[in-house]
């Protein structure tokens, strides 16, 4: 990504710009409307002009009353009517293409996002990627409400105003035509500063975007090391320093808006004054003169409109930036879904996992996992130790399907991982992580999480994660709407509601990254009974952080830089006395 204040390149800027417009094909037929609608508002306001005209002459000139003039004066009102009503439709045609375009542009983010899988979104800032769903998104709304109409507006209108002003007076008309080309020419001319300092300052948006969201989520941290009071400073500096850079943005645009004004107002003027000499000269009437006059400050309007909505277009393409490269991120190889022709390959009761000499690597020459070779069937539960960073997420990401070895094969009672259907195997597998993340639903539906069972199965699940007790003692029992992950909940009520849910799918394969982890004894101790029964005659993988959780394991995997060390139940290690068994004298010395 280029530096925050490097400004796009002109061939990147046409891209994002054709790549929005590729966007507006889809909503043809709202913003077809939209200026539709725009443009017989146009018609109107010419008509609205004349009829002020007729009656001002008639009145002021020729001496008439209001009895001579009062039809005029009805059409009149409803031309102003019509203009309300006109006004009033294009922006509810507008409304419903932008509508259209964001959902169908955050539809496809988050089906991208989805498709590229927790192994990129865990590499990803938090904030980088809220700030691309959610602002820039957003800033796309005058895009396609109001700058791509406005751009067919600003021609056909004048011309229309043209089509009446040169039977009128040609004078003013070609005045007209030579000044309304000065007006899109300076916007453009001073546009292209605020061009650069818009995609500089949206740039910065995401920046900061994500590093407020990395310092919210770290809070707890920062109080833990009294670091907040710094942070709080460095992050006033950065709002400061983007306060500061919104004023450029605002200077050049107020700037662009002074210059546009400027060219209409002396536009408008030499207009009056040719029509103000004719008038002294009597080589005109009154009624075409003033007609003309009525019709000059409405010609150079919607060239200021377009002047005013280009800022619209710049911020759309500094906003655009994040999303393309998004949605230009390459997804993982998937294995193809299976073919509803074919019949659902039978269950096999012998489930056998096999990681064959496995080796992995996200980046060219940082290999991760060095041959990897183990093997996990029904029934048997292996657990992975080891520092931070040995990779042990590394492996349950392989298992899982969301990444693919680079060498060597993970099988599956026989076949390739890589041959078998993403979502056959997926629904025979439950993911159980240290932190569950639960959504501002019902607690019934945080169970189900979209599979169809009834309430009893459900409650059948939760009282087998010993979660049905405390669940019929909320307000509202399972109809209890919960907030956002989870709140309102102890961590260990999330981590039984997390088990109901791997109860309720009734998977072959089970990984869990130490569910028990920094809770009380008693609710520790209930999760542990849980996971004991939830493992019989399935297959489990545990990524451990604490030693006491892998007594039980039949067998335990020592992993350090990328490998497997050593291999064993808990009491063949110790008695080893080999780097599992130093691991747990220290943690034993650091309980005491």
């Amino acid at each position: 990504m280029a530096e925050p204040s490097a400004p796009l390149s002109r061939a990147t800027g046409k891209a994002l710009d054709a790549w929005l417009r590729g966007y507006a094909v889809r909503v043809r037929i709202p913003l077809t409307a939209s200026v539709g609608v725009g443009a017989f508002g146009g018609l109107l306001l010419i008509l609205q002009a004349w009829l002020l005209a007729l009656i001002v002459n008639a009145v002021a000139i020729e001496g008439h009353g209001l009895d001579f003039v009062r039809p005029w004066l009805w059409e009149l009102l409803g031309v102003f009517a019509a203009r309300t009503i006109v006004t009033a439709l294009t922006d509810v045609i507008a409304f419903e293409a932008v509508a259209r375009v964001k959902l169908d542009i955050r539809k496809q983010l988050y089906t991208h996002m989805a498709a590229l899988g927790p192994a990129w979104t865990r590499q990803q800032r938090t904030g980088d990627l809220t700030t691309a769903l959610i602002d820039s998104v957003e800033a796309l709304e005058k895009y396609y409400g109001n700058y791509l109409p406005q751009m067919a507006l600003a021609v056909f209108i004048p011309l229309a105003i043209l089509v009446f002003v040169f039977p009128a007076y040609w004078v003013a008309g070609i005045i007209m035509l030579i000044t309304a080309p000065l007006i899109p020419f300076f916007m453009i001319l001073v546009g292209k500063g605020a061009e650069r300092l818009n995609q500089r300052q949206w740039r910065k948006l995401a920046r900061m975007s994500a590093y407020f969201f990395d310092a919210i989520e770290g809070l707890t941290t920062l109080k833990l090391f009294s670091a907040s009071r710094a942070e709080a400073k460095v992050i006033a500096q950065i709002s400061d320093d983007y306060r500061q850079d919104t004023m450029a943005v605002l200077r050049v645009a107020f700037l662009s808006s002074l210059i546009l004004e400027f060219f209409a107002t002396v536009s408008v003027a030499m207009v009056a004054v040719f029509i103000g000499f004719t008038l002294y000269y009597r080589d005109m009437r009154f009624l075409p003169g003033f007609f003309v006059l009525l019709l000059a400050p409405e010609f150079y309007r919607p060239l200021r409109s377009m002047g005013t909505q280009y800022h619209a277009r710049m911020e759309a393409i500094g906003a655009s930036e994040q999303i393309v490269k998004i949605l230009d991120t390459p997804l993982p190889p998937r294995n193809p879904a299976r073919n509803p022709a074919r019949p659902t390959p039978p269950e096999i009761p012998a489930l056998h996992i096999g990681f064959e000499h496995v080796g992995f690597a996200y980046e060219p020459g940082e290999t991760v996992l060095h041959d990897i070779n183990f093997t996990l069937a029904r029934g048997e539960r292996v657990a992975l130790v080891g520092p931070s960073g040995a990779g042990k997420t590394t492996i349950s990401q392989l298992l899982l399907g969301f990444l693919r070895p680079q060498t060597g094969r993970i099988s599956i009672n026989g076949a390739d991982l890589r041959d078998i259907p993403d979502d056959f195997w997926l629904q025979r597998v439950a993911w159980l992580p240290q932190r569950p993340t639960l959504f501002h639903a019902s607690v019934i539906d945080n169970i189900r999480l979209g599979l169809s069972v009834d309430v009893r199965a459900v409650r059948a699940a939760a009282t087998l994660a010993n979660a049905d007790e405390f669940i019929s003692k909320l307000p509202h029992g399972y109809d209890t709407v919960l907030g956002d992950r989870g709140q309102g909940l102890s961590g260990g009520e999330i981590q039984r509601i997390a088990l109901a849910r791997a109860f309720l799918k009734n998977a072959d394969l089970i990984v869990l990254d130490e569910a028990s982890a920094s809770l009380d004894p008693e609710t520790s101790a209930l999760i542990t009974a849980s996971v004991e029964h939830l493992g019989r005659n399935r297959a489990m993988l545990v990524i451990a952080h604490h030693l006491d959780t892998v007594r039980r394991a039949d067998r335990i995997l020592v992993l350090d830089h990328g490998r497997i060390v050593e291999a064993g139940n808990h009491a063949s290690l110790l008695e080893r006395g080999g780097r599992y068994a130093g691991m747990s004298a220290l943690y034993q010395e650091a309980g005491a």
